[in-house]
C-alpha cells in the first residue's frame, strides 16, 4: 500500500507518500497547536483508494444525504495528517491501524470508528522465474523499503512458510526503486505496491509468490477520530459512517464513474487509477461489524499484537498500545441502525 510514516506503516499509498514518524506526530500532540472549528468535522484524506474514495461521497451527495457537515482536508504528505490529528487541528483522520498504534500507546485520546478497507493484493512479494516456492526464496535478495508495510508484509510471509528475517537479505529501496531493480535483473525478488505490482506481472518478468491478500486484516484503512470530536460532533460522524455504506456501493455498482472521480483528485488518468481498486477490499457495514468486534479473528484488537509486535521489535513505537482502548464501535451500531 501506501515508508512507515514518521510512524510505521505509512508506505501504503498508491504514491506511497506516506512518510512521517509516529514521534512527529506525539511531538505535534504534546505542542498542542490550534483546535478545529465547531461548525464542520474537519476529516484528513491522503492517497489512498479508500481515502480518496471520501471525494465520491462528496461530490454525490451522500454526506448532505445523512446529514454530515463534513470538510475534506487533503494531506499530500500523510504524515502531516497523522500530526494533524494528534495536535487536534483535525477532529479525524483518515490513517492506518499500525499509524494509530503507536499515539495509543503514548495516551492519546483516538478512536478507529470505521475501517474503509484492507489491502487485498495491492502490496505484493514479486519473485523471478528462478523462484518456484519460499524454499528457493532461502538465501536471496529482495529489495523493499525497510521498516516499511512492504518489510511487514516479506516478515509475515517469511513466518507463515517456515522462514525467518535473517534468511533472506534485504536490499533497502525506495519502492520504485526496489521495482526498477527486479524488473533489471539485479535482485532476486521485491516487495513492493501498485502501480509497480501491475506493471511487473504484466511485463512477464516476476509473479506474485505472497501478497496482502494472503494476511487479511493485518493492513487495515481506517477512520480515526478524536475522544472529543466523537462526544462533540457524534452525529456528523454518525452520518460520515453511513455516507461510507453508499461510497462502497456506488463503487462497487459503478466503479468507472467512481475512479474517474478518484483519479482527477489525484491527478491521475482514470484507467492508471482503476489499477488499484481490485486490491483493495473496500468494507460494508457487515465487514465493519466484524473488524470492531474484538471476538474475531482479524478484528483491529485481534491483529494489534502483531502489528505491534513488529514496530516493538525495530523499536517504531514506546510500549505496548492497547487496543481495545483505541476502538469505538458505538458509532457504527448507530450508523447500521
Amino acid at each position: 500500500m501506501p515508508a512507515f510514516s514518521l510512524s510505521l506503516f505509512s508506505n501504503r499509498l498508491p504514491a506511497r507518500a506516506r512518510a512521517g514518524l509516529l514521534a512527529i506526530a506525539v511531538l505535534a500532540y504534546g505542542l498542542g497547536a490550534m483546535r478545529p472549528a465547531a461548525a464542520e468535522v474537519k476529516v484528513g484524506v491522503s492517497d489512498w483508494p479508500g481515502w480518496v474514495a471520501w471525494y465520491v461521497a462528496e461530490q454525490k451527495g451522500f454526506f448532505k444525504k445523512h446529514g454530515a457537515d463534513v470538510k475534506l482536508v487533503w494531506f499530500a504528505n500523510y504524515t502531516d495528517s497523522i500530526a494533524a490529528l494528534s495536535s487536534g487541528q483535525l477532529d479525524a483522520n483518515s490513517q492506518t491501524w499500525s499509524d494509530t498504534l503507536g499515539p495509543l500507546a503514548k495516551g492519546l485520546p483516538l478512536k478507529a470508528v470505521l475501517v474503509n478497507d484492507n489491502s487485498a493484493g495491492n502490496d505484493a512479494l514479486l519473485v523471478s522465474a528462478r523462484i518456484k516456492s519460499f524454499a528457493d526464496l532461502k538465501g536471496k535478495t529482495v529489495a523493499l523499503e525497510q521498516y516499511s508495510i512492504s518489510h511487514f508484509v516479506l516478515a509475515t510471509a517469511l513466518a507463515r512458510n517456515g522462514l525467518k528475517p535473517a534468511d533472506v537479505r534485504i536490499t533497502n529501496l525506495a519502492a520504485g526503486d526496489a521495482a526498477a531493480a527486479f524488473m533489471a535483473g539485479r535482485v532476486d525478488a521485491a516487495v513492493v505496491w501498485n502501480p509497480w505490482v501491475d506493471r511487473i506481472v504484466r511485463s512477464g518478468k516476476g509473479r506474485a509468490l505472497f501478497t496482502s491478500k494472503d494476511m487479511p486484516g493485518l493492513i487495515p484503512d481506517l477512520l480515526v477520530a478524536r475522544e472529543k470530536a466523537i462526544q462533540a460532533k457524534r452525529k456528523d460522524l454518525v452520518g460520515m459512517i453511513r455516507a461510507w455504506f453508499d461510497t462502497q456501493k456506488f463503487l462497487a455498482e459503478q466503479p468507472a464513474e467512481a475512479a474517474r472521480i478518484m483519479a482527477k483528485v489525484v491527478s491521475m488518468k482514470p484507467e492508471e487509477y482503476a489499477v488499484f481498486l481490485p486490491g483493495t477490499r473496500l468494507f460494508d457495514g457487515a465487514a465493519n461489524k466484524a473488524a470492531l468486534d474484538p471476538a474475531q479473528g482479524a478484528s483491529l484488537q485481534a491483529v494489534a499484537p502483531t502489528i505491534a509486535g513488529f514496530l516493538l521489535e525495530h523499536k517504531l513505537i514506546d510500549g505496548k498500545p492497547d487496543a481495545t482502548r483505541g476502538v469505538d464501535a458505538s458509532l457504527l451500531a448507530e450508523a447500521l441502525k
